[in-house]
């Protein structure tokens, strides 16, 4: 069994900055990449940010420069810093990570998704 637990969504005001933790846990052998995706009210699940196991990283092109993402192999964790947040960055995150088990069966994962409100 693996879980992936999100953790540092809230309410910030325009230009503030917040975290996200994702911690995966469980019959974890490897972790090849681990992203972070986002769906807004009414729109699509996009991608915002991923990070592969030697850590190189991809952004969607409306978060890059205020968005970093990276990760600590030894906890199995995902982070996302933003900065110079939005009312356009509201939305639900979802951590995602491309896991083999201990079973050395290998799938996507998903987290359970953490609110992000962007408002005065």
């Amino acid at each position: 069994q693996v879980q992936l637990v999100e953790s540092g969504g809230g309410l910030v005001q325009p230009g503030g900055s917040l975290r996200l933790s994702c911690a995966g846990s469980g019959s974890i052998r490897y972790i090849y990449v681990m992203g972070w995706y986002r769906q807004a009210p009414g729109k699509m699940r996009e991608l915002v940010a991923a990070i592969d196991s030697g850590s190189r990283t991809n952004y969607a092109d409306s978060v890059k420069g205020r968005f970093t993402i990276s990760r600590d192999n030894n906890k199995n964790t995902v982070y996302l810093q933003m900065n110079s947040l939005e009312p356009e960055d509201t939305a639900v995150y979802t951590c995602n990570a491309d896991i083999r088990t201990t079973s050395l069966a290998r799938r996507d994962y998903w987290g359970q998704g953490t609110q992000v409100t962007v408002s005065s």
